[in-house]
């Protein structure tokens, strides 16, 4: 790589489900208006035939770097690997089945660049499956602590830091505990230290979101999640009498059906039923 990459962007990928919206997703980078970029594609110790095809993505463009775990050890671990190789001043986030509008890096660059007071950006993403794009994602504009009582207030694979912010902060946490939640461990831990993001109020992401995606939440996860909440909320001082029943959403949410919990993310987000 020449020194004139400026953003990294981290892709983490184990045993992918489909190696067609793999590819897509690297295309989408290969169809940028900011060429400045590297993507470091990280294989999570996939089996073959997976593994064969990661590789192959990686050899879509000269700027996507391949590196290779030989055991899965989660998506922290694989995003911190990719950070420790990094090349840019800014890394991006992106996932193996989502797409990025072809200004968002270009668009995200600028806006860090003209608002030093921000350490990271995000952005609203349109909502996607095998049909196309059903709803919108909109984010918060300016997240506060109470807007992560719902949910995390960032769309993690449409973010883009600030490098020298994630390192202050140590990166993610590998810790079993936090599996599946890195995300949103993160943003807690980057507001406690005083950082803090915006999020564009446009869709600079296609983000893949099926009937599956909601089954493949498992009860071990909704109970990871429900003790991030807690510890998260009175880290931030928003824990409370009040605020303690956002705490326990991820049971609430599992012991809905997922058919029905489909249909409902569906007419929430302007998709046809």
């Amino acid at each position: 790589m020449d020194n004139q990459v400026r953003i990294s962007v981290a892709m983490g990928v184990y045993r992918p489900r489909d190696f067609s919206r793999l590819y897509q997703a690297v295309e989408s980078l290969m169809a940028q208006t900011f060429p400045h970029w590297e993507l470091l594609l990280y294989d999570d110790g996939s089996p073959s035939p997976y593994s064969g095809a990661i590789r192959r993505a990686a050899g879509l463009d000269p700027r996507v770097r391949y590196l290779r775990g030989e055991e899965n050890r989660g998506l922290a671990f694989a995003l911190n690997q990719c950070l420790a190789h990094s090349q840019g001043e800014y890394l991006a986030r992106l996932d193996d089945d989502d797409a990025c509008a072809p200004r968002r890096l270009e668009k995200q660059l600028a806006f860090l660049e003209a608002h030093p007071q921000y350490q990271w950006v995000g952005s609203n993403a349109e909502l996607m499956d095998a049909g196309g794009v059903w709803g919108l994602q909109k984010m918060p504009e300016i997240p506060e602590k109470r807007d992560f009582l719902f949910n995390s207030p960032y769309l993690h694979p449409t973010v883009l830091f600030r490098r020298e912010a994630l390192a202050q902060a140590g990166g993610y946490d590998p810790s079993p505990r936090y599996r599946l939640c890195e995300d949103y461990e993160l943003f807690f831990r980057l507001h406690q230290r005083g950082m803090r993001g915006y999020n564009l109020q446009e869709p600079l992401l296609r983000y893949w979101e099926d009937y599956g995606s909601q089954r493949r939440r498992t009860y071990r996860r909704r109970l990871r999640e429900l003790r991030l909440r807690y510890r998260g909320f009175r880290q931030l001082g928003i824990l409370g009498p009040g605020t303690f029943c956002y705490v326990l959403k991820p049971l609430a949410v599992g012991a809905v059906p997922a058919p029905v919990h489909h249909t409902v993310r569906r007419w929430q987000k302007g998709g046809l039923l």
